[in-house]
């Protein structure tokens, strides 16, 4: 419980502290299972992406030196190393796998550190986890009850969504000292293209929503919607996905902002009565605080979008 109150704290030195000791916890199987039940992966995995970003929005660092603002290569490192630890319980524990699979934060945390590709040693953690959670399986402790399943292909699936797959493919032109980084970054980059062949367009869009990690691609398009808006009703008739790109909107990303305002234009477009649902809850505002953004890319798609839920004919207007 002290750890995990240890690291709900903003503070770095406090952070950086209290890591080194749940490492030597993680030494040991019941000291994973202990840490994970109460709560552990997401208080890791959120600390890890907040140290990683004040890393590089510090910008690049200077010759011979990747010291970073607000945290360390060696915070980083022992962040991605606790995470890598408790993915060997994966198999074992079908709490754990959810505990991972929730929110996507773990994948996301892992993804956006390989991504930034610092030091060899934390890339090496970083792709290690990554690996355990791509291969990892629920046949042996299924979920209990109706819950639903959790194993490679989710975690694959929210790879995609995160564009790890760009990532492995620049890795792999990269020279690394470290065998295992070698094999680890090949072993991914089969998975994620052999679960690439077997994902729908559809599949690959629901992914991205559901981690907010949105890239501009043939996903975001008028074609896309077009045959898909039918899709956004979701199983059970909720409009999830409405629901969370309305939340997207709000995204510090801008590009996320941007694109989630185009992804909701166009879901008003192209399913009846769409811009009645949007309004309902609550799109249309949210978006409307956009129209005068600092960002000009921002600013014309929150004011596409807003357009799009007034205007019945958008073809004719553009």
């Amino acid at each position: 419980a002290w750890a995990i109150s240890q690291l709900k704290s903003s503070n770095a030195l406090t952070v950086g502290t209290t890591v080194p000791a749940i490492m030597t916890l993680m030494s040991a199987t019941e000291g994973r299972q202990i840490f994970a039940a109460s709560g552990g992966i997401k208080y890791l995995s959120r600390q890890l992406r907040q140290r990683e970003k004040k890393g590089s929005s510090s910008g690049p660092s200077s010759l011979g030196s990747e010291r970073r603002s607000g945290s360390s290569v060696q915070q980083l490192y022992e962040l991605a190393f606790c995470l890598w630890c408790l993915t060997y319980e994966l198999n074992n524990f079908a709490d754990v796998r959810a505990d991972f699979a929730k929110d996507g934060l773990p994948v996301v945390a892992l993804v956006e550190l390989v991504s930034s590709a610092p030091r060899e040693k934390v890339v090496r953690v970083a792709l290690a986890a990554l690996r355990n959670l791509a291969a990892c399986s629920a046949d042996v402790r299924p979920e209990p009850g109706t819950a639903s399943r959790v194993d490679s292909k989710v975690f694959l699936g929210e790879m995609i969504a995160c564009g790890l797959m760009k990532a492995i493919g620049l890795l792999r032109e990269r020279q690394f000292t470290d065998p295992d980084i070698v094999d680890d970054v090949e072993s991914l980059h089969l998975l994620l293209a052999d679960n690439f062949k077997e994902m729908t367009r559809w599949e690959v869009y629901q992914n991205e929503v559901e981690t907010g990690q949105l890239q501009w691609g043939s996903t975001h398009t008028d074609a896309f919607f077009k045959e898909n808006a039918k899709m956004m009703e979701g199983k059970d008739g909720d409009f999830h996905l409405v629901k969370i790109l309305i939340s997207l909107i709000t995204s510090k990303d801008e590009d996320v902002a941007a694109i989630a305002c185009f992804d909701l234009g166009e879901f008003c477009r192209h399913y009846p009565n769409g811009r009645a649902i949007v309004k309902r809850l609550g799109g249309k505002e949210l978006a409307m605080t956009l129209i005068e953004h600092d960002n000009p890319e921002l600013q014309r798609h929150a004011l596409q979008c807003v357009s799009k839920m007034m205007v019945h004919n958008w073809e004719y207007v553009k």
